[in-house]
């Protein structure tokens, strides 16, 4: 018979933690037969460990007996240090789109129907550095919100849709066709219509579930953003948003078509 070698704190403290990234980046509960199997721990370990997690309110085991993600990371999430949060994880990411685009790049989520701008990188241009943080403006004429209504983070807009320019969209099927590109392509465009002479791309952020958290924009004049490729910045978004999303847990589907075609697993101000 061979004896077990007691762990230390530390390897206590390590395997907690790979037991709960499992379950939190998961997307889905977790039985305890699958996690015992993924990390290869002892059933007595796997289990004093749940055990130890639950306490804390960082697991809850849900009526089917299946682990999912605890209360307190709801608790976080609602809490208004969450936003601060996101935008220091997203800094390093928008500041590496502001340098490769030269232009301003925002963060932005929904609350209360809303799309809420976060934070903000200034572009290198004099024109073009407009602080739209906090500023409200109809999301249908947006490319952040674009991406919030395409990827259903943010209810539809009821109503008449306001017109801010000519080439808002106003027409309800047009903007359902907008949308329907938004998924295909996984990146919104809004040119000229929240205000002449005014461009935006955007692609969202996912979390651990592929649900869409938020919304990242590069926008500036519209004939500097059509000089970049219209394009060639949506599949830059993308590309970039793809790793911060992977900081919040997000594990791409392997089949991104069918993600940006569904709307809820992957990926205009």
């Amino acid at each position: 018979m061979t004896t077990q070698t007691p762990q230390t704190g530390s390897q206590a403290v390590e395997r907690a933690s790979a037991l709960l990234g499992v379950i939190v980046e998961s997307g889905a509960p977790r039985t305890f037969t699958s996690l015992v199997d993924e990390l290869g721990l002892a059933k007595s370990t796997t289990s004093r460990l749940l055990s130890a997690l639950e306490r804390a309110r960082l697991v809850h085991r849900d009526r089917s007996g299946a682990f999912r993600p605890g209360a307190l990371f709801s608790l976080h999430a609602a809490r208004p240090s969450a936003l601060h949060d996101l935008s220091e994880l997203a800094r390093p990411t928008m500041e590496h789109l502001s340098e490769l685009s030269g232009e301003t790049v925002v963060l932005a989520v929904p609350r209360g129907g809303q799309v809420v701008q976060i934070d903000q990188v200034d572009s290198r241009y004099m024109l073009g550095a407009v602080n739209w943080v906090g500023v409200d403006v109809p999301a249908h004429c947006t490319a952040l919100g674009k991406v919030l209504y395409a990827f259903d983070a943010l209810p539809r807009p009821q109503g008449a849709l306001e017109r801010r320019t000519p080439h808002s969209p106003v027409d309800r099927a047009q903007l359902d066709h907008m949308l329907v590109e938004v998924r295909r392509r996984g990146f919104a465009v809004s040119l000229d219509e929240l205000e002449l002479g005014l461009a935006a791309v955007a692609a969202p952020v996912r979390t651990v579930d592929g649900v869409v958290a938020a919304a990242i924009s590069v926008s500036g004049p519209t004939s500097r953003i059509n000089d970049f490729g219209i394009t060639a910045l949506g599949e830059l978004l993308v590309a970039e948003l793809r790793g911060l999303s992977a900081l919040l847990g997000h594990r791409p589907d392997p089949d991104p078509r069918r993600s940006r075609l569904t709307g809820t697993k992957e990926g205009m101000r």
